[in-house]
């Protein structure tokens, strides 16, 4: 419900939401300000009423926090892409950290045995994968390439983009204006950017075929900037390149592999932490001479071939036939004959593979969590489960399980900055039987 009239109110921030708001309490109520950080003393002007909270815009802050600093990118605060970059980074991973130790306590009633660091990288230019919207504005007579605006539906008018890794990070403004050249211009709606250790791929898709015109440009465009262009008229199938492209690949230098992906595969968003995670996951882990290890949700091998390195035998597992065709291509190219892949959907109980003895288990599932397969797991007892998430409360959730119906013991969690200056969190935990 919005509030009628405007009112403007001071108050002083108190705390985060898991999203990166401010948390003012005003007259026992909560109220969600964006851009706010805790210990501020602000002025607020109530928006809309919710039954639990009321949401406020901030219209200034009195006295700012010792954390606050001031954001490099001109579109923070509209750009729906980055929620944090007025907080300073440590700040930020001090945050990140707590909302997995929250979602613990309240979700799955358990703490580890201990905290470990969290694993971080770079703060700007880290992001490999995006997907931008794409948008011909009548009004402004010219196409918009960006992320969504907050909580809008409108493409963000952006020129950059300081979390995209190079070359792409300052092509954004570069790609409007070619598009705005074409005949396509209002039958685009969304380019995807894929970016390996030595090339870089976007690809556009059309929903009408460009002319031969607008297929030269966007080879030059391409050839100028050291890009691949790519056109998708319908589903993943139907890509296509403009010219021969090169190889999109991805190293993992620890263990001597070399990851090739397709332009619209799914890949970890940020190389560095990357790397960093899947030689802290192969760690915990511990793998013994001669031991089995499953892989599931494997994708293209980024855990199933590291494992190989140290296991008797991994199988990776994952719904995406493609992905499964692509991880059994990278395991012959980096010679692992020990390194099998398959394709099978996971919420599924009755797969054969849940019901073999397995030395260790590694889950790297999505947003939904991986409530089957840790019930199966459960049963057949891996001495330890090494469990990647990007949603710490369905990590948590599944911990509950793992611990409260099976008996196994949660050793350690960290957190995992995978998205700086967003409030996404990613968390990793070791389960021991």
């Amino acid at each position: 419900m919005a509030v009628s009239e405007r009112v403007e109110i001071e108050a002083t921030i108190v705390d985060l939401t898991h999203d990166g708001r401010g948390v003012a309490d005003v007259d026992g109520r909560r109220v969600f300000v964006a851009d706010a950080l805790p210990t501020e003393r602000v002025v607020i002007a109530p928006r809309r009423k919710r039954r639990r909270f009321t949401e406020a815009e901030l219209v200034r802050i009195v006295e700012p926090a010792a954390s606050r600093v001031t954001p490099p990118c001109e579109v923070f605060g509209r750009c729906g892409g980055c929620a944090l970059q007025h907080l300073d980074y440590p700040a930020q991973v001090r945050f990140k950290q707590k909302v997995v130790e929250d979602a613990f306590a309240r979700i799955a009633g358990v703490s580890p045995d201990e905290w470990l660091e969290p694993i971080v990288g770079r703060e700007w230019n880290y992001r490999r994968r995006a997907r931008l919207g794409v948008k011909y504005v009548d009004a402004k007579e010219r196409v918009l390439v960006g992320f969504r605006e907050r909580a809008a539906p409108y493409i963000t008018d952006m020129a950059r983009c300081p979390v995209l890794v190079p070359p792409m990070d300052t092509l954004v403004g570069e790609l409007a204006e070619l598009i705005g050249a074409t005949s396509v211009k209002r039958r685009l709606p969304q380019i995807e950017v894929a970016v390996g250790d030595t090339a870089a791929a976007i690809v556009l898709r059309v929903l009408d075929p460009p002319s031969s015109e607008d297929r030269a440009r966007f080879a030059a465009f391409g050839r100028e900037h050291g890009v691949d262009v790519y056109l998708q008229p319908g589903g993943p199938g139907s890509i296509e390149p403009l010219g021969e492209p090169a190889r999109l690949a991805y190293t993992l230098p620890e263990f001597d592999v070399e990851l090739e992906f397709a332009p619209t595969d799914f890949i970890q968003i940020n190389g560095e932490v990357n790397r960093r995670m899947v030689s802290a996951a192969v760690e915990l882990a511990e793998v013994r001479p001669g031991e089995r290890v499953l892989d599931l949700f494997s994708g293209l091998g980024n855990f199933t071939l590291p494992f190989a390195r140290r296991a008797a035998e991994v199988l990776g597992v994952e719904g995406d036939a493609g992905l499964v065709a692509r991880g059994g291509a990278n395991a012959r190219r980096n010679g692992i004959p020990n390194a099998r892949f398959v394709a099978a959907d996971l919420a599924d109980p009755d797969w054969p593979f849940y019901r073999e003895r397995w030395d260790v288990a590694v889950l790297d599932p999505p947003r939904t969590g991986a409530e089957v397969p840790v019930r199966q797991l459960g049963r057949t007892k891996p001495r330890r489960i090494v469990y990647v998430s990007c949603h710490p409360a369905t990590l948590a959730r599944d911990a509950k399980i793992l611990v409260a119906e099976h008996g196994y013991k949660l050793r350690s969690v960290r957190a995992l900055d995978m998205f700086p200056h967003t409030h996404h969190v990613e968390a990793m935990a070791l389960f021991e039987a």
